[in-house]
């Protein structure tokens, strides 16, 4: 188990390359949580000493205020400096675990197309809640905890030697039974049952993802109450594992309250051999023995923080199993009019199955080209590939002679996308509308808003253009939320629009009038449009179909209406 644990350790890319990042505040949070627990046991200490001094006659007035005064200022500084501790290793923790977060969900945008063959939803929901919140709780309750406890354990040891060697050596080896004896063995007892926990957990979410995405079978089939019972006799099995772990929690607990009651007594003897000849230093018994309690604290936890390990390891090997993309390296890139998007030799395959082969195409500055295809003949794997969003596999797309895979994000500069479904957000509508260009003012939103014809919608709305949106867009119409949609490409001036089946949903006269309305205001623009339905198909310069992987047509819409009897069958149904 140890060995296991320390080459999951050894080949992790996911903690320790925070821990390096950050390690000044770390040390930070380490160092104010010592002195959390020196400030809790000194308060005890100097009380202790107080209140034995105070039960004598003092020779001196100063013997009894020098210790109030330290108590007092003990008595402030253990919440201030356990404040300052949560604070900073909150702090560090949250920081550290957004850029996990940042790291996961690059990885995911990048292997997107991928993971639906290597993992279930259910896996995902694994990773995003229970892995990344996990390694959260690995440091707040194991690793600072456990650090804390051992350092304290030193200075303890250290302190006691200064009075006596003996004591100490009792003190070492009945803490040292709590801080690393019980730990291991709750390590080793302990891990079996809570990777299984951890398996029935994943179990949980991946049947609660499979049957919440299948519900409508359940409902028809009408075996909804099946569906409740299952999940239920998992939350069982769970639950069952889980009292045994906390049963044996109670158990550790107990011998650990039972070493602590063996240190007090031991710390009473010792201290009343120590100070029995001298009236003055007979006060000190009660501090010796007072301070024993706050460490009770820092040692009691650590064994079920490091037995809590087990819960962590899985995530740890579930994110280090998941393939870290190379960081690439973008070229800044300035193009200037006319562009042209020139597409050779370009194959593309998922796995094992071939998407796109051997493609060839060039797309001029201000062609309207509508891409046709039945579904999964790799329409949107073209658009990803032309994005850059995807490398091909052989071939290469180029933007004006640069690959459009170099560009990074600044892609967006050069090409636009307007979705199925447009995401509206849930701020002001002027806000919506400046997310294709931040620089945009008022005046340039209201210009665009009057092209797509929304502007008297708009007015009539109780804040005009600072009308709060709802989530997702409710309250707006799917042609309105085009004509949105529509205005930020505007406004953002990029020169090549994808349309990526825009109109799906819409009735007939508002799809017309949609396809109608993009045509009109982006006339001067490059047009990439892929659709299902043929209306308004006329309006295309080239009309280039995909069958399996591969171009069957390239041509103006008359030429294939005249010479093409395929396309002529599709125009009739009106439909692919």
């Amino acid at each position: 188990m140890l060995m296991n644990i320390k080459n999951i350790l050894e080949n992790d890319h996911w903690v320790k390359v925070f821990i390096k990042k950050y390690q000044k505040a770390l040390y930070l949070s380490l160092i104010l949580g010592v002195f959390t627990f020196f400030c809790a046991a000194a308060l005890m200490f100097c009380s202790g000493y107080l209140i034995s001094k105070s039960a004598t006659m003092p020779s001196n007035i100063l013997l009894v205020y020098v210790p109030i005064v330290l108590t007092r200022a003990f008595g402030i500084f253990r919440p201030v400096f356990q404040y300052f501790e949560r604070l900073t290793s909150h702090n560090w923790v949250l920081k550290m675990t957004s850029k996990m977060r940042l790291k996961l969900y690059n990885i995911l945008e990048k292997e997107a197309v991928f993971f639906s063959e290597k993992y279930q939803t259910g896996d995902l929901l694994n990773i995003l809640v229970e892995d990344i919140d996990g390694l959260q709780n690995l440091y707040l309750r194991t690793i600072f905890p456990t650090v804390i406890a051992i350092l304290m354990y030193l200075m303890v040891i250290i302190v006691l030697g200064i009075f006596s060697v003996w004591l100490s050596l009792l003190i070492l080896l009945l803490l040292g039974f709590i801080i690393f004896v019980l730990p291991i063995y709750e390590l080793l007892y302990q891990a079996a049952k809570y990777e299984k926990e951890k398996e029935i957990q994943n179990k949980l979410y991946l049947k609660l993802t499979d049957n919440v995405l299948g519900i409508n079978d359940w409902i028809i089939s009408k075996r909804g109450q099946d569906y409740i019972n299952n999940h239920e006799k998992l939350e069982i099995k769970r639950n069952k594992v889980k009292k045994e772990i906390d049963n044996k929690k109670y158990t550790t607990n107990l011998i650990i309250q039972f070493i602590i009651s063996i240190v007090v007594i031991v710390m009473f003897i010792f201290s009343t051999k120590l100070f029995q000849h001298n009236i003055d230093t007979v006060n000190y018994i009660a501090a010796f023995v007072l301070v024993v309690f706050p460490l009770i604290d820092v040692f009691a936890p650590v064994s079920e923080s490091v037995a809590s390990f087990n819960i962590y390891k899985e995530s740890i090997i579930r994110l280090n199993s998941l393939n870290t993309p190379k960081e690439e390296k973008h070229q800044k890139i300035e193009l200037e009019d006319p562009f042209e998007i020139k597409i050779e030799n370009l194959s593309f395959n998922y796995s094992k199955k071939q998407v796109l082969k051997n493609i060839n195409l060039n797309i001029q500055s201000g062609e309207k080209i509508a891409l046709l295809g039945k579904s999964g003949e790799g329409k949107s794997t073209l658009i990803k590939l032309i994005r850059g969003d995807l490398q091909p596999k052989n071939g290469k797309i180029t933007l004006n002679n640069y690959q459009t895979m170099l560009f990074g994000d600044d892609i967006a500069k050069y090409i636009g996308i307007i979705e199925q479904n447009t995401y509206l957000f849930n701020t002001t509508i002027l806000n919506n509308i400046r997310l294709g260009n931040e620089k945009a003012n008022e005046e340039d939103v209201i210009t665009v808003l009057t092209k797509v014809g929304l502007m008297d919608r708009i007015n009539n709305l109780p804040k005009g253009i600072y009308t709060q949106v709802k989530e997702a867009g409710f309250g707006f119409s799917g042609g309105e939320k085009q004509r949105l949609a529509l205005a930020r490409v505007l406004i953002s001036e990029v020169p090549i629009i994808i349309l990526d089946e825009p109109t799906v949903g819409l009735d007939p006269v508002t799809e017309m009038k949609i396809i109608d309305l993009f045509f009109k205001e982006l006339k001067d623009k490059t047009i990439i449009w892929i659709t299902h339905h043929l209306s308004g198909i006329k309006n295309a310069d080239r009309i280039i179909f995909l069958k399996n992987g591969k171009l069957i047509m390239d041509d103006s819409y008359e030429k294939l209406l005249s010479t093409d009897d395929y396309f002529k069958k599709l125009v009739n149904f009106e439909s692919i």
